[in-house]
């Protein structure tokens, strides 16, 4: 396959690897196919749709290595679901009577792509599948080379998403700071929220880091400086079976002997419950193009503090959500290197035209290869049997059970 023109896009919500890997692709096909063009659609398949794209020149060129300084995507993402036809028309994106799939193939025609790179979740790079496979049908051949970007890495079969090693750092150092305010009152109950929708592991992983560098401290319990008030006391994740009665009286118990209870809170615990609970008021649940629940609205911390606050006897309660520090942060050195890895390997197989999405397949002994489309999807499960998880959980001393 003769390869002329690449296309870049970042879509979805943002993690600690977009503007990285678009620096890594960059400087692989710099030094490989210099005379490969490139170019980079604003805000993802939102541009795709509207022909809106960066030229990637020499001075970009030159200077790629810059971006691995940098959080966020500096080409932009958004969250545009092709299939989803009426929100696109709502949104100006197509015209009533418009085919999106079309509409987004044929802005590829016409600007003459030969390879797109997807940095995205499951629905970005399944959705650039299904934009190849049409092309394909019409006579137009484009390989399609994705990476998997999700902080809740939850990609099956991918064993390790891009960013999320990070965003579990991130969110770990943001509780350093806000569990601080645990002797700002009496009674404290203090609630972090962590992104997670379906999938626990970045909450376990925030966690166990956080009580890594609890590890790592000297306190002074004789002025009130003791590790057990800056602990963990409870971890609540989707995977995990939740017993709110019993979890209020363990955790009461500890109110009235240190004086203040801190949880990490996957934002997806408890979701079923919360929305049966508002649907059951009458209170309509929203939802974002891809048909999933839009969790700021129902607020999975405020929610959970409200069961434990009058139940803890809690003189004062905070909710504070890491989300945003933690997916905007700039990719550590353990992503970097992992980042760098795929995007080599992308390079690699968009030049021999190998299309698929590039991870460790979990499914043939963790090798790093550009894995079938098809065999991408959403929503993996954290695996609670995991040793490490395991001994977290009993070291924070929470009685629990998979759901």
């Amino acid at each position: 396959m003769s390869v002329k023109r690449v296309a870049l896009l970042t879509a979805g919500g943002f993690a600690p690897c977009l503007a990285a890997a678009i620096s890594g692709l960059i400087q692989r096909y710099t030094d490989l196919a210099p005379e490969v063009e490139i170019i980079a659609y604003e805000h993802g398949y939102w541009g795709l749709l509207q022909g809106r794209y960066l030229h990637v020149g020499p001075e970009a060129r030159a200077a790629a290595a810059r971006l691995d300084q940098f959080g966020g995507s500096p080409i932009g993402n958004s969250r545009v679901k092709l299939t989803n036809v009426n929100d696109l028309i709502r949104r100006g994106l197509v015209a009533p009577g418009e085919d999106p799939l079309e509409v987004a193939a044929n802005r590829l025609k016409t600007d003459g792509v030969d390879v797109l790179h997807t940095i995205g979740g499951d629905d970005t790079n399944t959705t650039a599948a299904d934009l190849a496979a049409y092309l394909h049908k019409h006579g137009y051949e484009l390989t399609v080379v994705g990476l998997p970007k999700t902080i809740d890495n939850d990609v099956i079969p991918i064993r390790q998403s891009l960013g999320a090693w990070t965003a579990a750092e991130q969110a770990s150092l943001f509780a350093q700071n806000i569990i601080a305010e645990h002797r700002s009152n009496p009674r404290m109950l203090i609630v972090h929220e962590v992104m997670g929708r379906g999938c626990g592991w970045l909450t376990a992983a925030a966690a166990a880091q956080y009580r890594t560098w609890l590890d790592q401290q000297k306190w002074n319990p004789a002025l009130g400086l003791t590790r057990e008030r800056w602990d963990v006391h409870a971890l609540y994740i989707p995977e995990m079976a939740l017993d709110l009665d019993a979890e209020a009286a363990r955790l009461k118990d500890l109110m009235d002997r240190i004086g203040n209870v801190n949880i990490f809170l996957s934002e997806g615990a408890g979701v079923p419950e919360i929305v049966a609970e508002l649907e059951a008021a009458g209170q309509e649940v929203k939802r974002d193009p891809f048909g999933h629940v839009k969790l700021d609205t129902i607020n999975p911390g405020a929610w959970f503090a409200s069961q434990f606050a009058h139940r803890l006897q809690a003189e004062k309660t905070m909710v504070q959500k890491s989300g945003y520090f933690s997916r905007s942060a700039k990719a550590n050195q353990r992503d970097l290197l992992l980042i760098r890895s795929m995007t080599d390997l992308a390079v690699d197989c968009a030049l021999r035209g190998e299309p698929g999405v590039i991870g460790h397949d979990e499914d043939d002994g963790g090798r790093l290869r550009a894995i079938e489309f098809p065999r991408i999807a959403g929503g993996k499960a954290f695996d609670t049997s995991a040793s490490w998880f395991g001994a977290l959980m009993t070291e924070i001393d929470q009685p629990w059970r998979p759901v």
